[in-house]
């Protein structure tokens, strides 16, 4: 896997993020059956710029706390099997898959920490699995869609014993 890391912003969270984050997408790789070597983005910001990006992207004028841009396209979630002839999901280079771009807003990290009551890795580990599953192909716009990926989500992070 390649992890393009970026931090912006005065805050600095309390622990190796970038670690906790390779380990993470790792985990959820692993659990959806991922078959590919992935490249992937992970940017930590502010508030300010996520409110931004979240307006001009989503037409949400707020701040929130991830943001996951995909590159692939799955008719069906965590089904990678339609990539095997689909070149253009694939870096030239490398071979990995490009499977997209995450955002994260470190203000809200430790802001829904406190108002979750659990650990600030806790909930950077909950919104990294919660992305990467969206760049696998999931969404929680159904009701019984946010329950199998609020499901996904608690068996990724238990296993990985990352826990409220």
């Amino acid at each position: 896997m390649t992890l393009y890391f970026e931090e912006e912003g005065d805050i600095v969270l309390p622990f190796d993020c970038k670690k906790l984050a390779e380990k993470t997408i790792e985990a959820v790789l692993d659990f959806v059956g991922c078959p590919y070597e992935v490249q992937l983005n992970l940017l930590l910001t502010m508030n300010e710029e996520i409110r931004s990006m979240n307006r001009e992207f989503r037409d949400m004028n707020r701040a929130t706390d991830v943001l996951s841009f995909p590159m692939v396209d799955y008719e069906t979630p965590g089904d990678f099997s339609f990539l095997e002839d689909a070149d253009e999901y694939f870096d030239p280079e490398t071979g990995e898959l490009l499977l997209g771009d995450i955002v994260v807003s470190k203000e809200k990290v430790l802001s829904q920490a406190e108002e979750y009551g659990h650990g600030k890795e806790r909930e950077f580990a909950f919104l990294i699995a919660h992305s990467v599953l969206h760049l696998c192909g999931y969404d929680h716009m159904e009701e019984a869609e946010r329950l199998h990926m609020e499901d996904l989500q608690r068996k990724i992070l238990e296993g990985l014993n990352i826990l409220r």
